[in-house]
């Protein structure tokens, strides 16, 4: 009797998550927004670590898709951008989240070997 095939159900959801947001400066951008009622982009700069060409093409390609509201306006002759998640950023953020713990938790935590020789199998007591 052949051994039973795992079914792969950790990472099926994980190649269903959301590419757009599984991307990392795009998530952190999600992950910074579904915070703050909004947030202005000299704020996200500096918490993403971004350079401005980068931060800016994340950002166009979530208000692309929906998920991020862009708002530019003036304080005194100084232009503001600002930027907030839409509904529909809320929900697909909110959905990748669940996603990512449904394949963080459906998968077999790692087991540590005490033998680190190469090609040797460890016996666990028990």
């Amino acid at each position: 009797m052949a051994p039973a095939e795992p079914d792969g159900a950790p990472f099926k959801s994980l190649a269903e998550l959301d590419r757009l947001i599984h991307e990392p400066a795009r998530l952190s951008v999600m992950a910074l927004l579904s915070v703050v009622e909004s947030a202005d982009f000299l704020f996200l700069l500096r918490q993403s670590g971004l350079t401005r060409g980068n931060l800016s093409s994340h950002l166009g390609k979530l208000e692309t898709a929906g998920y991020v509201e862009i708002t530019k306006e003036f304080v005194g002759k100084i232009p503001r951008t600002l930027l907030h998640l839409t509904e529909a950023g809320r929900q697909a953020f909110e959905a990748y989240r669940r996603g990512l713990m449904e394949v963080l938790g459906g998968a077999a935590p790692a087991r540590r070997r005490r033998d680190r020789r190469p090609g040797r199998a460890v016996r666990r007591p028990g």
